[in-house]
């Protein structure tokens, strides 16, 4: 159905494509791996037209073909759903899948005959969408949907699917896979770019391995296993388990009483001592974020009551500056809306809020930043923690999503904390990276930091935690050793029913 054929592609000195070839069967879920940076969504561009290569040819049903735009990948019948939505939110469902093809006349749209077939579309591919729905007011896994949908009523043969899952709850991603194993029963061949190897196993027919831009293995998924294409991917063995030594937690370094948000947190309560990390386990949407961001100073302190103390002191009312100042470091789970200047580039980006400290700021008043001081900071946290590539001067937005995660929790931790707030440390984080963050997590508890982390991914967040808090509908409504309680105890619990005694 697809084939990519010597492709080679180059940014600047950067070689993305070295040769990739790749046959996708039709009617077929076919998935394609490697760490972030491994050029796997440099190949798709190309095959939808988003890019030309500088030298091999795309082949549809057999047949070469020269993609000079995404216009004529879609003529082909090839479908692209990016890592990142291109929705306008103010726009209905159907007013966004027929954007660029609208029905009518240009006096008079026929918006209801559009509704019509975006209805039908949707009810077929059990996509469950209204299409007079506003797409500000839908969830993450619902818009993604209205993706699909665009590329289905532009009657897409091929579905190339970027990182689908990196922003999708466990529910979410169950639906998503739910809803693509049906479109392979109806003919439809999916390409779907990621790097989390359990869903490639449980999803995929077939997978394609890359490494550092070059295709290093393909296997039917029936005859693999996960840590063969960890290993293709990173060309070692890689550790597919957290390990870490047992806590030795200190003196409470957070304390929380009766911390409440308008309609977002009910009269939270906890702690977090030195030397522990404490989980919070939850579906998306139930408090978590709002507990993150008010403990690190980022809402509005009128609508907050209760009690946030750091060791002792009452910090309740401090702005994020504040709480930068103390010691709280936060990796917030947006890394584009709260982590980084995308068009900043790199070296400014490693001094946000730290940018009033010596060395980096001098003279009178601390007015003047030092350039050199700041460049230094940032090879610091370059070399630490092996941000790709490496080149200070690169935007931010210029960097994969994994090592933009690398950046953002290399300059937090330089801080250093004594209280670490992270939000999805690895969303969006190859495999390698996965391990690496994982890894930094525990070295940095076990030297006395206390770490209350937020994950939607209840494997990584069982694994790492010492302590396992359950949220729901802004309340902590358990606590559970997650050394002993399942996955299905926790989920129970997540989703309102109650463990077994």
């Amino acid at each position: 159905m697809l084939e990519l054929r010597d492709i080679t592609k180059r940014f600047g000195d950067v070689l993305a494509n070295d040769r990739v070839s790749l046959k996708v069967e039709p009617g077929t879920i076919h998935a394609i791996v490697g760490e972030n940076g491994a050029g796997k969504s440099t190949a798709m561009r190309i095959a939808y037209g988003f890019y030309a290569a500088d030298s091999g040819e795309v082949l549809v049903d057999g047949a070469p073909r020269n993609l000079q735009s995404p216009h004529d990948a879609i003529a082909l019948g090839i479908g692209m759903v990016h890592q990142h939505f291109m929705l306008v939110e103010t726009m209905t469902v159907a007013e966004n899948i027929v954007l660029g093809i609208e029905p009518g006349s240009p006096l008079a749209l026929d918006l209801r005959a559009a509704e019509g077939r975006v209805r039908t579309l949707s009810e077929s591919f059990g996509l469950q969408i209204d299409p007079a729905a506003r797409v500000e007011t839908l969830s993450v896994g619902q818009q993604q949907r209205v993706e699909l949908l665009k590329a289905l009523y532009r009657e897409a043969r091929v579905l190339i699917l970027d990182e689908p899952t990196a922003v999708l709850s466990p529910q979410a991603v169950a639906d998503l896979f739910r809803i693509l194993r049906g479109m392979r029963e109806q003919g439809k061949t999916i390409v779907i770019v990621t790097h989390k190897l359990s869903e490639v196993l449980e999803i995929s027919d077939e997978v394609t391995v890359m490494r550092d831009g070059r295709v290093v293995g393909n296997r039917k998924t029936a005859g693999t296993s996960a840590a063969e294409l960890a290993r293709l991917m990173v060309g070692r063995d890689v550790l597919l388990r957290v390990e870490k030594p047992v806590a030795k937690p200190g003196e409470p370094v957070l304390r929380v009483r009766g911390l409440s948000l308008k309609d977002r947190l009910d009269g939270v309560s906890f702690e977090v001592r030195a030397g522990e990390i404490v989980g919070i386990a939850g579906v998306e949407g139930n408090g978590q974020t709002e507990l993150i961001e008010t403990l690190a100073g980022l809402v509005d302190h009128a609508a907050v009551t209760g009690v946030i103390e750091l060791a002792g002191e009452d910090v309740t009312a401090l702005t994020a500056r504040g709480c930068k100042a103390r010691g709280i470091a936060h990796v917030p789970e947006d890394r584009h809306r709260r982590g980084l200047l995308l068009d900043f580039d790199l070296a400014e980006n490693a001094i946000l809020g730290v940018d009033d400290r010596r060395p980096l700021a001098v003279g009178p008043g601390r007015s003047w930043l030092d350039r050199d001081a700041i460049r230094e900071r940032a090879r610091k946290i370059i070399r630490l923690f092996d941000v790709r590539p490496s080149n200070l001067d690169l935007p931010a937005r210029s960097l994969s999503g994994g090592n933009q995660q690398k950046l953002v929790l290399g300059r937090e931790l330089e801080l250093p904390p004594r209280l670490l707030l992270v939000a999805q440390p690895t969303r969006g984080v190859d495999i390698g990276g996965i391990e690496f963050i994982h890894r930094r997590l525990v070295e940095l508890r076990d030297s006395g930091c206390a770490i209350l982390l937020v994950s939607s991914e209840l494997e990584e967040v069982t694994a790492l935690s010492d302590r396992l808090l359950v949220m729901r509908r802004g309340r902590i409504v358990a606590e559970v050793d997650p050394a002993r309680a399942s996955t299905e105890e926790i989920g129970l619990l997540m989703t309102g029913g109650e463990a077994a005694a």
